[in-house]
């Protein structure tokens, strides 16, 4: 596509070390979430879990912890015309998060799947699709004349409450944990705001007659994305995050009203103080309320 350079952005369901090698051979850069559950995370988060919530890991901007550690990656290529298989170091950034947030949530969502695991179990509605997860934590044991009965596996259990609210990320070019948290979370204002295209803008059936509508439709989209990105961008050189969130900021001036007078032109109305001082805040000149007739 004639791009000189390509920073990859990729979601953990990515990961696996044959992409990582690829992409590694293919001598690009990539930033990619990590699995918890991974040996080399789960060695380098044992040793720095309690450093990693300490306040000067702290980003008030994302209120989350973080810290950024390097390993070395074992880099393997088939070399098939040598014959042989090519093993080196490679130099790579392990980035490791924490998000109280994240842990309240991790623990609700986890505490409603056993909830609903073992209301399954004990009134014989058991699903195909959970039968990893029952056998995983709970112990079930069948007893002549009185049915079944259900036991937590707490030690699974304790295991997963040391992981909530926990993160991680690796990249070949990022150093700065932060940077890397940023970008990652660019990747899913593109994602959201293309959720928002299916939803709010009716994406879902394009609705069109003809190609060339289509692609009116799309660039129309694509465009749209740009200016979600960029205003997360500026959001965060304003450190609005601290007080706004993205979805809010557009709330927040979807309030002021304009329409279209047939003898005036483009009507502006009302624009309160915190929209002003919201506009101000980016380096945008806030609109002028303009009334008819003057």
């Amino acid at each position: 596509m004639g791009y000189q350079k390509v920073n990859m952005v990729l979601e953990r369901g990515f990961y696996s070390k044959e992409n990582i090698n690829w992409v590694y051979q293919s001598h690009q850069k990539f930033l990619i979430g990590l699995r918890l559950n991974l040996n080399y995370v789960k060695e380098v988060l044992e040793q720095e879990s309690d450093n990693l919530q300490l306040w000067s890991n702290l980003d008030p901007q994302f209120g989350t912890y973080g810290i950024c550690r390097s390993i070395e990656w074992e880099y393997t290529q088939d070399r098939h015309r040598k014959g042989d298989v090519l093993i080196e170091k490679r130099r790579t950034y392990l980035h490791l998060f924490y998000n109280d947030e994240k842990a309240a949530k991790d623990r609700a969502d986890q505490n409603e799947l056993y909830t609903q695991l073992y209301y399954e179990l004990t009134h014989n509605e058991r699903k195909d699709y959970h039968a990893k997860d029952y056998a995983k934590y709970f112990d079930v044991v069948e007893i002549p004349k009185r049915g079944i009965k259900v036991t937590a596996k707490e030690d699974v259990m304790k295991a997963e409450i040391r992981n909530y609210g926990y993160f991680a990320m690796l990249s070949n070019d990022v150093r700065d944990p932060f940077e890397a948290l940023c970008l990652y979370r660019s990747k899913d204002i593109v994602e959201k705001g293309f959720g928002n295209l299916k939803d709010r803008l009716n994406f879902r059936r394009m609705q069109v007659s003809s190609e060339l509508a289509l692609d009116g439709k799309l660039f129309v989209g694509f465009i749209a994305l740009i200016y979600l990105s960029h205003l997360k961008k500026k959001m965060q050189e304003a450190k609005l995050f601290d007080r706004w969130t993205l979805q809010g900021v557009l709330d927040e001036v979807d309030l002021i009203e304009v329409f279209q007078a047939p003898e005036v032109g483009k009507v502006i109305g009302e624009v309160t103080k915190k929209q002003k001082e919201l506009f101000q805040s980016l380096g945008i000149t806030p609109p002028l309320l303009q009334i008819l007739g003057t």
